[in-house]
């Protein structure tokens, strides 16, 4: 079988001093004398089952060097390729130099550190996302590096992405001919629900296709991918049960109110089919893989998949227990690989 590709590997920044050698003087010194110590990544306790059995932590941190991701997940499942993908939380940062000088050393921590460490390793950049125009410059500052093939969006924002504040980003990156990434989480500062502020991260986490729901609705009605016809997206972490039961009310709801959008070129789940793809982990299913197989079947296309292990996340105890034995013979490569693949402009190892 041809090989593996993780399409969510999460690595995670050690601690802030790593960034210091990417910082300028000035950054270094306010980060040393000043309260901020780096970016928070959730506003509730961390969930104890979040993080996977027999995973090595390093100063309480999974996926903190491409030693450790090598050992954990790379060598144990035979990836051929993994698409790492740092959600450190630059989003979180409300002095916007600050916000763009983190991002920048971010990205060029991963090229220093995973990219020309490990053939086997893509990246996602991250961007100063309150600042489109921002983001757009360090895009085409560091798009062009082979290694990086997304550019990570955080699926909670101020604002929807189809606003017209969003084109800049967009534009960087169709014209690097990247995917852009809109990754599970987000911290800009608003309630994750349209009713407020929930209790408890049950209620986040489980309400979280909601925030996926409210994207693709946004991208898709005010014309993102009809004014850039070659982007692609992936919707990292968002399960992808929920998907089929949203598109067939979302298009049935379209074609009564189509007259609001007249630049939309297709019914909603058209746009999908072309420019979505959605990771695999986690499973938002019964565990039953016979059902599992009936809602994919239900996207339409095995080809909307893609295999992720969502790696430290726990969802399965052992490595070995990632690939799904109920996937149906004739979809294993599809989604094991060759989605991937073909979604990411991949080339075959050895070529």
């Amino acid at each position: 079988m041809p090989g593996i590709i993780d399409a969510d590997v999460h690595n995670a920044l050690p601690a802030t001093s790593a960034l210091f050698p990417y910082l300028s003087a000035h950054w270094r010194e306010y980060i040393a004398q000043s309260h901020f110590k780096g970016v928070t990544d959730t506003p509730y306790p961390k969930a104890p089952t979040s993080l996977r059995p027999h995973v090595r932590l390093e100063n309480g941190v999974a996926g903190g060097s491409i030693e450790r991701v090598r050992e954990d997940v790379l060598d144990p499942l035979g990836l051929e390729i993994a698409i790492l993908n740092c959600v450190y939380a630059v989003d979180t940062i409300h002095n916007p130099d600050l916000e763009v000088a983190m991002a920048r050393a971010i990205n060029d921590w991963q090229i220093e550190h995973w990219l020309e460490k490990e053939p086997r390793v893509r990246a996602s950049i991250v961007l100063p996302i309150r600042q489109p125009e921002e983001a757009a410059k360090e895009i085409d500052r560091v798009g062009a590096h082979r290694g990086f093939v997304q550019a990570l969006l955080p699926a909670r924002t101020a604002m929807p992405y189809g606003k017209r504040a969003y084109h800049p980003l967009f534009a960087a990156i169709e014209r690097h001919d990247l995917v852009a990434g809109l990754a599970f989480g987000g911290l800009p500062g608003n309630p994750p629900t349209s009713s407020g502020w929930p209790s408890y991260y049950i209620e986040e986490y489980a309400g979280m296709a909601q925030v996926f729901q409210s994207q693709l609705m946004s991208i898709i009605v005010e014309g993102v991918f009809d004014r850039f016809p070659s982007l692609r997206l992936t919707c990292l972490e968002s399960g992808f049960t929920w998907l089929p039961a949203f598109l067939w009310r979302f298009d049935k709801d379209w074609k009564g109110l189509r007259r609001e959008v007249p630049w939309n070129s297709y019914v909603p789940s058209e746009y999908v089919r072309r420019h979505v793809r959605l990771t695999l982990q986690p499973i938002d299913g019964p565990d039953d893989g016979a059902r599992i197989q009936r809602a994919i079947d239900q996207l339409g296309s095995p080809e909307m998949l893609l295999f992720s292990t969502d790696f430290p996340h726990r969802h399965f105890e052992h490595p070995d227990e990632a690939i799904p034995t109920w996937l149906r013979a004739t979809h294993r490569e599809a989604i094991l690989g060759e989605n991937a693949r073909t979604w990411y402009r991949l080339a075959k190892e050895g070529t």
